[in-house]
């Protein structure tokens, strides 16, 4: 039963892994800089990659088919805040572009149930570009300060006996 869906939510399913590998990665390192703002957004993002691994899965499984747990790529191992910033914006592009076609291709094959859950997926990973987008706005508005700021606000949290 629509084995083009199931092909499709495959790849999601490999795309949202890669993300959340790449995310866990960027977290770890903005956390070991001292960047507890973004490497609490890397990690809620990776939280959430991994509902849509679910939400994927669930579908491809409703459908008949086999849940593939590949990730699509390798991670990219970036240590600059900027950098990392930059990379997380082409990804959530490319997931937005890529599920628009999924749910447009679903849509022609009568799948309205995966088309759904593009269109779902799509939804928030506009939000996440939003997120990432804004982050590079105050790094290109303030420069290395912003994220000292970052790093400061950590500091006292750990002299004060937090995190």
């Amino acid at each position: 039963m629509h084995p083009k869906s199931i092909e499709l939510l495959n790849k999601a399913v490999a795309d949202e892994m890669s993300a959340v590998h790449q995310y866990m990665f960027f977290h770890f390192h903005c956390e070991d800089q001292g960047y507890g703002l973004l490497s609490g957004l890397f990690m809620k993002t990776a939280i959430e990659e991994m509902g849509h691994v679910e939400h994927c899965a669930e579908r491809i499984l409703f459908l008949g088919g086999e849940v593939e747990m590949a990730a699509s790529g390798s991670v990219q191992k970036i240590h600059d805040p900027k950098a990392m910033l930059e990379m997380a914006r082409k990804m959530e592009e490319s997931s937005i572009k890529d599920y628009n076609k999924w749910a447009n291709e679903c849509s022609a094959n009568a799948d309205s149930g995966s088309k759904k859950v593009f269109e779902g997926l799509v939804d928030d990973e506009e939000r996440h570009y939003s997120q990432y987008d804004l982050e590079m706005e105050k790094i290109n508005k303030f420069g290395d300060q912003y994220l000292a700021l970052q790093s400061m606000e950590g500091d006292k949290g750990e002299a004060a006996g937090g995190a």
